[in-house]
């Protein structure tokens, strides 16, 4: 992103380089030769106006950590073209000097009636794109809340499984513990019947002995 806006910078610095020469050339001029050139300069003011609308663009889709740094070099930009725009205004007046020509003033109005039309053509190609990146965007928002929506479902399964697997495992644990119970019982159950059993045959022995 931070290249095309360099691309920019480089367009507008070569634009606003060759309005300031036009209008210091505009009031050494007179007749039709300076109606030209006015409308020439009006045109790469509009120019200028959209690299600034581009690179304001730019900027915002800039990382948040970087998007000082550019924005404060815009914001010069945007000083330097008001003063050129003032600049502009104080020695010329469009109006007058298109009706005060003479034999001129029909073919200057067409003139400027063109350049109308190419701002509104240029305006309208704008709005088209805009609308296009509009569109774009809302398909991308679309998509992502369709993907968190699948993924809030597939979160929810791992959860009941979870849920269904510690229920499994409480019951399987209290089954061990319960066989253990089990097999210790059998334990003391064995040795109390070989103590018994050996302390039959100790007696046993101890009677036959005696009986002798």
């Amino acid at each position: 992103m931070s290249s095309d806006f360099e691309a920019y910078e480089q367009d507008f610095g070569t634009l606003t380089a060759e309005i300031t020469n036009k209008i210091g050339r505009i009031p050494k001029l007179a007749g039709e030769e300076k109606t030209q050139l006015v409308l020439n300069v009006d045109k790469q003011l509009e120019e200028v106006r959209e690299l600034l609308e581009q690179m304001d663009l730019e900027v915002r889709e800039i990382p948040i950590q970087s998007r000082g740094m550019y924005n404060s070099r815009l914001k010069s930009y945007k000083q330097e073209m008001e003063k050129l725009e003032k600049d502009f205004v104080s020695i010329k007046n469009v109006r007058n000097e298109l009706l005060g020509d003479d034999g001129s003033s029909s073919e200057s109005q067409r003139a400027h009636l063109l350049d109308n039309t190419e701002r509104l053509e240029r305006s309208s190609r704008r709005l088209e794109a805009g609308y296009q990146i509009a569109v774009e965007t809302e398909q991308v928002g679309q998509e992502i809340l369709t993907n968190l929506h699948s993924d809030r479902e597939k979160i929810q399964r791992s959860r009941d499984r979870l849920r269904e697997t510690d229920a499994n495992l409480g019951k399987s644990s209290r089954i061990l513990t319960g066989m253990l119970r089990r097999i210790i019982q059998n334990r003391v159950l064995v040795f109390i019947l070989g103590a018994i059993i050996l302390l039959t045959v100790v007696l046993a022995i101890y009677f036959n002995l005696r009986g002798h």
